[in-house]
């Protein structure tokens, strides 16, 4: 475990007043080595109180709270306010997420916070910002996943959709806070003043989930989510799951291969040999055929047997495991992806952090504090002057965005599909000189197309603000001119296989020889060590192997799982990845010295669901399949509305929600069945013979708008397409319009991770073909000649796509 003081952000203070919504954002940035300080006044706080509770204690504050330290101040009271304005002064990040109207009354909203304070990043993390016509609407995890769009693509045709389960759209949306919220520190070490930054709920499930308008999986064809059906669909053959003799197991054979490895697997059987088997497509729409014969070769066997044989035969897969069998799996164990922490409640196990810095897991130094239990030692240490840190760019590569906070940061990015593509992107958008490192011989996944299109929406979306370079780094001439690209760059970015990059002599071991500053990021689906460590992986196969496809089921119907629609958790790993690329950046401009990340996407996932585990490790049995059925109140559920297929969503959470839906819709809130959570939790029946008559007789916008009106968590089912006329999401131009001069098709895009008081929006450049930038690059940077460019491209080393560069010239053409 490391010290916090080899973590990259030792050096940098936060005040932590996130309650109940938010903590995974200021746990993480602790992990990272910052000294997060909880301002916290009342034991019963949402935070320490939030569910699961077990025997008393809240695993939520116990998961999300680690390495953090609490200082006891009540800011209602006026010495105590006084206090906390001076610790303004000290710190230099704020993060918080009361809603809109508590910001007020407490005198928290960000610019106040900022007054006398221009150093300080103020963070406002509330589930639909701080303006807009929905800002003081309420929401809970469920009212988020329909109005985000991902409820729309869940289910069964014909059913009604099904909520996913756990909890990732609330703590998507931490993970994305965290990424603006670096990215705003970043900027300030830059220019020397600090931000506002406005971070949407609602924004963040729309980008980070399963946006309908950005990057996709290779099965999507390189079709955006959002031109599906209206309905939902049977999408089972993308991502199959198979029977074993001992549970379940899922694959994916999605590049020609894959499919030969399963081919071979099959025994080469003759009705499968021919070419038209290659296409994706064509599996696709004969899987009728294929899936059987494979579910006859797996019946026999464990599911070890068919991991162990997928890995053998180069094919993703894994094991459909539920939450009892990740506490105790040997690969978890391996990794130490768990610690046990000591609570009132007993032993539990406890997701130990999302990465790794330099081989060692930034993980849990201290558990979650008692209410005030570190408030003298940090006025001590708060009282002293400390140095303002150097102001000055990251890198020195030129830039054409110097307002951006990493204007001059060359990323040399190996990474494909949609966990590797969109960590790069992140750092395009906002600056960065990113160079999209290609080969022909393995190319991105996501340049696939169901039309053969020189280039997709699907890629565009992933691969903006980002150069193309055509290169083959296996070959001698190759790896070292590769070698010198890194002499000058600052990140390299990678998803591939453990070990591929030190098998390509691009290690951080051989490069740091090169260049002492460079940082090495890697993501992959299950982690550089451990049993599975070899495994390929896509996000369907750690779905999989964390327990969310197993959860993911109606309550009544445990024959299939429903998660076939969803990318998570791509990207929210790409942004898990992004901030600790960025938190190296920082440590390397006080030490000069780069360093390594490492990133496992299932341990993304575990982490986002933490409190989860330890609920269950405590209390076993505790995680199961909940389906469209909350537990602990009532009415809690989807409900049809007028029209065909419309649905909302009513989440009542309180005796105040109750009360407020019991005026707009005739229950008597006086009844005492309906007295408490628990007596509404036990007459749900009675609830809903009042409340789904009631929405069934109106239109789901206007149901939702009353009982939002009158105060109770309500989201009517968004269709991806709809999102774009979204009312809030409209008034906070939360889509741009992006173009390519190869896709006919406006492309509606995410503009922002936050919306910031300093930061300018993101300048799009359309994402390149193939190549577009191999002649530019190899001249401009590696200092050759025309002549020895050509060369280079005849013998293969260097690489460009002729036919996607005579579209381009085609359209410059027409345009002109």
């Amino acid at each position: 475990m490391m010290t916090q003081e080899k973590l990259p952000l030792h050096a940098v203070r936060v005040l932590d007043l996130t309650d109940g919504f938010g903590e995974l954002t200021t746990r993480y940035l602790a992990d990272l080595g910052a000294d997060v300080v909880r301002v916290e006044w009342d034991a019963q706080s949402a935070s320490r109180t939030h569910e699961p509770v077990v025997r008393g204690t809240s695993t939520y504050h116990e998961a999300f709270n680690a390495n953090k330290r609490s200082l006891r101040l009540d800011l209602r009271e006026p010495e105590d306010r006084r206090v906390f304005d001076g610790l303004l002064a000290k710190v230099d990040i704020v993060v918080t997420s009361f809603a809109p109207r508590v910001l007020a009354e407490l005198d928290l909203e960000p610019a106040r916070l900022r007054e006398g304070n221009p150093h300080l990043v103020a963070v406002a993390l509330t589930h639909f910002g701080l303006t807009g016509p929905w800002r003081d609407w309420e929401a809970t995890e469920w009212t988020h996943l329909a109005l985000g769009g991902a409820l729309s693509r869940s289910g069964a045709p014909g059913r009604e959709p099904l909520l996913p389960p756990l909890d990732t759209a609330m703590h998507g949306a931490a993970v994305q806070a965290a990424w603006a919220t670096i990215a705003a520190y970043s900027n300030r070490l830059v220019h020397g003043t600090g931000d506002v930054v406005d971070v949407s709920a609602l924004e963040a499930v729309v980008q980070v989930l399963d946006p309908g308008y950005g990057m996709a999986g290779s099965a999507s064809g390189g079709m955006p989510a959002a031109d599906g059906p209206r309905g939902r669909t049977d999408s089972s053959f993308r991502y199959p799951f198979f029977q074993a003799s001992d549970g379940a197991v899922r694959i994916t054979i999605l590049s020609p291969r894959q499919w030969a490895g399963m081919f071979a697997w099959l025994g080469s059987p003759e009705q499968f040999a021919g070419e038209e088997w290659v296409g994706l497509g064509h599996r696709f729409a004969n899987s009728d055929t294929l899936y059987p014969e494979i579910q006859k070769l797996f019946s026999t066997l464990t599911r070890a047997e068919i991991i162990s044989g997928a890995a053998t035969h180069g094919i993703p897969a894994a094991s459909v495991l539920l939450p009892a069998e990740i506490l105790q799996n040997e690969h978890y164990a391996a990794r130490g992806a768990f610690r046990e922490i000591e609570t009132a409640a007993g032993t539990a196990q406890v997701v130990d952090g999302l990465v790794e810095i330099d081989d060692e897991r930034a993980g849990i130094r201290t558990p979650a504090p008692e209410l005030g239990a570190d408030s003298m030692a940090v006025l001590e240490e708060y009282a002293a002057a400390r140095p303002e840190p150097e102001i000055g760019p990251f890198g020195t590569a030129p830039s054409e965005q110097p307002d951006m906070p990493f204007a001059g940061v060359r990323v040399l990015d190996f990474g494909v599909i949609v966990a590797g593509g969109e960590g790069g992107r992140l750092f395009g958008d906002l600056g960065a000189d990113v160079i999209k490192v290609e080969n022909q011989a393995v190319p991105d996944g996501s340049r696939q197309s169901q039309d053969g299109a020189v280039l997709s929406p699907v890629f565009s979306w992933g691969n903006r603000n980002k150069d193309s370079l055509g290169i083959d780094v296996r070959s001698e001439e190759g790896a070292a001119l590769m070698r010198q690209l890194v002499a000058e760059a600052d990140i390299i970015l990678s998803n591939f296989k453990p070990g591929t990059l030190d098998r390509l002599g691009l290690g951080y071991a051989q490069l740091r020889e090169i260049n002492a500053g460079i940082i090495t990021v890697e993501s992959s689906a299950f982690g550089h060590t451990g049993p599975w460590s070899v495994n390929p992986g896509y996000g369907p196969i750690v779905r999989a192997a964390v327990g969310v496809a197993g959860l993911w089921q109606y309550h009544d119907d445990p024959s299939r799982y429903y998660d076939d629609v969803t990318i998570y958790p791509d990207h929210a790993a790409a942004r898990a990845m992004a901030v600790a690329a960025a938190a190296a950046l920082i440590r390397r401009r006080a030490t000069g010295i780069g360093g390594t990340v490492r990133l496992a996407q299932t341990e993304v996932s575990l982490s986002q669901h933490a409190h989860r585990f330890a609920a269950e490790s405590l209390q076993p049995g505790t995680t199961a399949v909940v389906g469209n059925i909350g537990a602990g109140d009532a009415p809690r559920g989807v409900y049809a509305a007028q029209g065909d297929d419309e649905w909302v969503v009513v989440d009542v959470r309180t005796d105040a929600h109750f009360r407020a839906l019991a005026d707009v819709t005739g229950l008597d809130a006086a009844d005492a069945r309906f007295a408490s959570s628990a007596d509404r939790a036990a007459h749900r029946t009675e609830i809903d013979d009042v409340v789904a008559p009631w929405i069934a007789e109106r239109d789901p916008a206007a149901a939702m708008e009353v009982l939002q009106a009158a105060g109770v968590p309500a989201g009517k089912m968004t269709r991806l397409d709809e999102l774009l006329s979204s009312p809030q999401l409209v008034a906070r131009e939360a889509f741009q319009i992006e173009r390519h001069p190869l896709i006919e098709r406006e492309m509606p895009s995410e503009g922002q991770p936050a919306t910031f008081e300093r930061l300018p929006r993101v300048a799009v450049r359309p994402a390149p073909v193939f190549g577009q930038h191999t002649r530019a690059i190899a001249a401009r940077l590696l200092g050759l000649d025309e002549a020895e460019i050509e060369r280079l491209i005849d013998a293969g080393v260097l690489q460009e796509d002729r036919r996607g560069l005579a579209a381009l010239a085609a359209t410059a053409e027409l345009a002109a």
